[in-house]
């Protein structure tokens, strides 16, 4: 069992303070030794019984010798020869290229049929209970100055509803939209499958569990954690943190693979019977959770990855990019692209940029192929983020604050897995920026993803929806907007008592509408 797949089950012992035999000690003292580890063994006997169980613990859920293996490939990729000109021999750039009309589609200019159609199939996919939800929600809202799960913030809306409180709100009601289109009776249920963090898991089940699960059934909402890796010293060595503890980190979106494994996730689905899964990031206040469109088209191609990314604003907006890198789907971030490139205009379409997919997190998977996640996750590559980690000076026991870079955290890519893919088994829809992207990043006062931006874009959207639905918004300030609640309109229908009324705004349409 690798290490990551170790890291899932850090909760599993039944006594986490009873004291290891010495021969258990010996023998992972060894294993950690053949690997030149040696060094978080350094305070072990001075520790207390408790601390000597739960070192022994977490150092028993890594393998030392794939821990040494992901590093050195990370800090040091294995060089694959460059692509050369069959006529002169010189390399060349990675050929890369937009995916091609197969394997796209676009709201903004889609044909309203064919929009209609993916809705309407989607809903029946969602009414026969076959769409899951995955959402990643590892991540704390440090940069916004609180120490809670992300989730759990309050953008600031008028209704103070927190970004878990927004989408749980989104799923309860396309199961209502899904189950009126079914006409059937039978209960509709989209399962919602949050990947949490160590830090924030506990916090996270508290909250659900405070708010009654936001009217979700607690059997629908499964709350689990993705992996750690050790952190490493820049030549190599596995950091202790205190005398007790190894410093880690998690693995990064990419581990979200393995943890759908290690935690029975995917064995959950499969006895419900899922075969379409949503996976998206916590911290896009506009995200159209278990959105029946994306849905509906991703399964019309029968795909086994889909993936939406909203039009890049200008040839220098620093995203990553969705697109075709020697013949294979890709994410290529803006740095890699040289400014010929970024600049280059479509030839079909005047003034509209060749490569313009941003990248925005926001994934359809086919169960079949998450179930495949066994056979190839070991083949995922690690990347190398240089941190300033805390560490104890293994001569004096002292905790030190590095003043900068002194070691490397270890994680995956959740787009990493694109390229194992064959081009028909992958699509990309493009979705209108205004209406799916608000993504939460920085403090407020930034001016740019901040709590204000997402909040505006909620009101903004909201003012929108009132108004093509037949209502009048007058305000002082033009940009006062509207806030409508999930459960009266998921993506703007359902308004229509609003028609011929005037609206003051900033106002909130919610159920007492």
């Amino acid at each position: 069992m690798d290490s990551v797949k170790q890291a899932l089950h850090l909760g599993s012992s039944k006594d986490a303070t009873q004291e290891p035999t010495p021969e258990q000690v010996s023998e992972l003292r060894e294993k950690y030794t053949q690997a030149a580890q040696s060094q978080v063994f350094t305070f072990y006997d001075s520790l207390s019984t408790a601390e000597k169980a739960a070192l022994f613990k977490q150092l028993s859920s890594f393998d030392p010798s794939y821990i040494n293996t992901i590093a050195a490939k990370a800090l040091a990729p294995p060089k694959t020869e460059p692509k050369t000109d069959d006529d002169d021999g010189e390399a060349k750039e990675p050929a890369l290229e937009p995916l091609p009309e197969s394997a796209t589609a676009s709201i903004l200019d889609s044909k309203p049929e064919d929009i209609d159609k993916w809705y309407a199939s989607g809903l029946d996919l969602i009414a026969a209970n076959k769409v899951a939800v995955v959402l990643m929600a590892g991540g704390q809202g440090t940069r916004l100055g609180s120490s809670a799960p992300k989730g759990c913030y309050d953008i600031g809306l008028p209704s103070t509803k927190s970004l878990f409180q927004i989408q749980a709100e989104r799923i309860r009601k396309v199961e209502k939209l899904a189950a009126k289109k079914s006409g059937t009776g039978v209960k509709v249920v989209v399962p919602w499958y949050v990947m949490t963090s160590g830090p924030t898991r506990g916090p996270t089940e508290e909250y659900f569990k405070e708010h009654n699960y936001f009217g979700l059934a607690a059997e629908n909402v499964i709350i689990f954690e993705q992996g750690v890796l050790p952190c490493i010293s820049n030549d190599g060595k596995i950091i202790l943190e205190g005398k007790g503890k190894v410093a880690v980190a998690p693995d990064g979106n990419g581990g979200i693979y393995n943890a759908l494994v290690e935690s029975k996730v995917l064995d959950d689905m499969k006895t419900r019977g899922i075969e379409h899964i949503h996976a998206y990031c916590v911290d896009n206040c506009l995200v159209k959770v278990a959105d029946p469109v994306f849905l509906g088209f991703a399964a019309s191609l029968d795909v086994d990855i889909a993936t939406k990314v909203v039009r890049k604003r200008n040839a220098t907006e620093s995203v990553g990019l969705i697109l075709l890198k020697n013949g294979r789907p890709d994410v290529v971030e803006y740095s890699e692209i040289d400014q010929a490139t970024a600049e280059a205009q479509d030839p079909k379409q005047h003034g509209v940029l060749k490569f313009r997919a941003a990248n925005i997190v926001n994934h359809y998977y086919s169960f079949r192929f998450l179930a495949s996640i066994p056979e190839w996750a070991k083949d995922l590559p690690h990347h190398v983020a240089r941190k300033k980690i805390p560490f104890t000076d293994l001569e004096t026991g002292e905790t030190v604050k590095p003043p900068k870079p002194n070691g490397i955290k270890l994680e995956q890519f959740v787009f990493d897995v694109f390229p194992m893919l064959e081009l028909k088994r992958f699509a990309c829809m493009e979705v209108r920026r205004e209406d799916e992207f608000s993504p939460l990043k920085n403090a407020r006062g930034t001016g740019e993803d901040d709590p204000d931006t997402s909040k505006r874009d909620i009101m903004v959207q909201g003012k929108r929806w009132v108004q093509a639905a037949g209502a009048t918004v007058v305000s002082d300030d033009p940009d006062s907007g509207i806030e409508v609640s999930p459960l009266i309109s998921y993506g703007g229908e359902g308004l229509e008592k609003v028609a011929g009324k005037t609206i003051t705004a900033p106002a909130i349409i919610d159920v007492d509408l």
